[in-house]
């Protein structure tokens, strides 16, 4: 009598396997959300506690008095960028089996304002030097200030336009639902248009990524609760690779 045995080792990569989109979804929403209160603390807390807008002077003395803060708002904005290239990297691999080439996309869009971003950062620590200096410029100072702000706002274009592509691989995939992706291409023209508002000297009283970012929310939270879909993933993996089952 010949009795048929079940390979452990093999059954147990399969399962690995299966669970791999899942594990990388929850990774990349848990990363997604990691990036909200680096991005709030360094774009956002820091300048509203430290700068005192049309008062360089009063501006620079609250740097020098909380200049730890200051120094850690650098900081949060490098790790921001790192985490986002991790998230980037993660969603490829999520999203890539929909469209390789609109992936491609998406990861190039980000991946273009990563070094905007984290060279930015440098017209922080010239300030730091400036004020250190043997004959502190406060003009100095607030040219810095200024040049740190546009540098947000071109960084801020590349943070809108990688949402385009993102979305609509999320629209399309069949494994995240499909309001997520329609809501991320809608936040796409929330940052696009508000960077050029500002280049622009626009006078509008309204920033609209402030009323559009609901997409940004969702998708992570989705992931890291719901995670994805494995077997609508499974099919569009084989669609585009047979070999993968």
């Amino acid at each position: 009598m010949t009795t048929l045995t079940t390979n452990p080792t093999n059954h147990s990569i399969r399962r690995s396997m299966g669970m791999a989109p899942l594990l990388n979804a929850r990774l990349a929403g848990f990363l997604y959300l990691l990036l909200v209160p680096l991005g709030m603390f360094g774009i956002l807390y820091v300048p509203n506690t430290l700068i005192v807008p049309g008062d360089v002077a009063a501006t620079a003395s609250n740097i020098l008095d909380n200049e730890t803060l200051f120094r850690l708002s650098i900081v949060s904005a490098l790790l921001a960028q790192l985490v986002n290239l991790a998230v980037v990297l993660l969603l490829y691999k999520l999203l890539r089996p929909v469209n390789k080439t609109v992936a491609l996309l998406m990861v190039i869009f980000i991946t273009l304002g990563m070094p905007i971003a984290m060279l930015n950062e440098l017209n922080q620590a010239a300030v730091l030097l400036i004020l250190h200096s043997a004959n502190p410029s406060i003009e100095l100072v607030g040219l810095f200030l200024e040049l740190h702000e546009y540098g947000i706002q071109i960084a801020c274009i590349f943070w809108g336009l990688w949402l385009f592509p993102m979305g609509y691989l999320v629209f399309k995939s069949n494994y995240i639902p499909k309001i997520i992706g329609v809501m991320l291409m809608i936040g796409c023209f929330g940052y696009v248009v508000d960077a050029f508002v500002f280049l622009l000297s626009l006078d509008l009283a309204i920033a609209f990524s402030e009323f559009l970012f609901i997409g940004e929310v969702a998708l992570p939270l989705w992931l890291v609760i719901k995670g994805v879909n494995v077997e609508q993933w499974k099919m569009k993996s084989a669609e585009i690779n047979p070999t993968h089952r």
